[in-house]
């Protein structure tokens, strides 16, 4: 049987890219791709915005990656000779009505290109399906946006005309000999590799503590709605300027949670709803969404009551869209505790290494993927580096 240079778990985005950038450096990489779950519930790119915030730099680090990332992101349609969809469109960050604009605008600050504030006219005449009286105005950047399905598909073929294996099957161990990972086993059969890299978003804590390891990542259920190809017209990607999101994650990420996360049962914070909405080039909307950090993988959700709350809210500020078709959805999405993903070796564990926790994925991603695999061939980078799972305390 054949002994793989790379084990790559997981065919969402990091997955799909990872793999493909090892089989460029020559490598030999199977994927594990787990089928008609990988695309459907739980897998964070499936029901992604697949939006590009290529502004919104605030340190050396994420500006030198948004940069690095929107370069890729325009070319690699040619790259992967397949279709990504990618396209720039203007992001309207709205804020409700009564809310001051001062005060919104403390944030966006330090971005590497500030969004700016217009005028509720202003943004209606960018975006007419908003309701007017519903908002005080909208902060306005130009965005980057592909299709996480065409992402995905694109690097996955390219990928395999590179040589690459992937296979569908459903990671179900690690095969561990002492202090080194020699392969993976699925239901159906064991595959040994030089080195596994765990690219399973949410389900990578899970995977990797029934091998006696925690890492510093956490996930929120995300809910929205999915609706078919419609017969309207929304220009802009809308989300809200204030969103309460990112504040729940550093919330639910302190240490001293990290205990309950292998517990299932618990809710750490109170669930927040931050509206928005983005229409895809084939017609279909995506509207969303309700964010819960919940630690068991197997959640029962209220699908009756969160569509209730999303349309309301999407209603609220763009009424065409209260009513229109569309089935309730969700996913898991990883995080970590300070915005970066955590790259790299599990300390410890040799042959074995983590991507998961991406904040900004459709933007960091592309760089980081090539960056870690031209640094696994090559040179440390200090990219990676700075992404290391050690730079947390007690990180495995």
């Amino acid at each position: 049987m054949q002994t793989f240079d790379w084990i790559v778990v997981g065919n969402g985005l990091v997955g799909a890219a990872t793999s493909y950038e090892l089989a460029r450096c020559g490598l030999s990489v199977l994927l594990l791709d787990a089928g008609a779950n990988s695309l459907g519930s739980g897998n964070a790119t499936r029901y992604s915005y697949g939006g590009i915030p290529y502004w919104s730099g605030s340190t050396a680090l994420t500006q030198q990656l948004c940069r690095e990332g929107i370069a890729k992101q325009r070319q690699l349609s040619d790259e992967l000779d397949g279709d990504t969809e990618f396209r720039e469109l203007d992001l309207m960050l709205t804020l409700a009505a009564g809310e001051d604009p001062d005060a919104a605008a403390e944030p966006y600050a330090k971005r590497a290109t500030p969004p700016q504030f217009i005028s509720a006219a202003e943004a209606t005449a960018l975006e007419p399906l908003l309701n007017e009286a519903a908002i005080a105005g909208a902060f306005t950047v130009r965005h980057g946006h592909v299709s996480p399905q065409a992402l995905v598909g694109a690097y996955n073929q390219a990928f395999r005309r590179l040589g690459g294996t992937q296979i569908i099957a459903t990671a179900v161990d690690l095969v561990r000999i002492k202090d080194r990972v020699t392969g993976l086993l699925t239901i159906e059969q064991a595959y040994p590799a030089k080195h596994v890299l765990v690219a399973a978003g949410a389900f990578s804590r899970a995977l990797l503590h029934q091998i006696q390891l925690t890492v510093p990542l956490y996930y929120t259920y995300a809910e929205l709605i999915e609706t078919p190809p419609l017969d309207l017209t929304l220009r802009a990607l809308i989300m809200p300027a204030q969103t309460e999101r990112f504040a729940m994650e550093a919330k639910a990420s302190q240490p001293d949670t990290d205990a309950q996360w292998d517990e299932p049962g618990h809710e750490l914070t109170p669930a927040i709803l931050d509206s928005g909405a983005i229409q895809f080039l084939d017609g279909h909307l995506c509207l969303g969404q309700i964010s819960r950090t919940l630690t068991d993988l197997a959640a029962d959700l209220d699908a009756a009551e969160s569509e209730r709350r999303l349309r309301a809210a999407i209603g609220h500020q763009i009424p065409a869209l209260a009513d229109v078709p569309g089935t309730w959805r969700y996913c898991r999405v990883s995080f970590s505790r300070d915005g970066l993903p955590l790259v790299g070796g599990i300390p410890g564990v040799e042959g074995l290494h983590i991507m998961a926790g991406f904040s900004a994925p459709f933007v960091y991603l592309p760089p980081v993927a090539q960056r870690f695999a031209q640094a696994v061939v090559g040179e440390r980078d200090p990219v990676i580096d700075a992404m290391a799972i050690d730079r947390f305390a007690g990180g495995s």
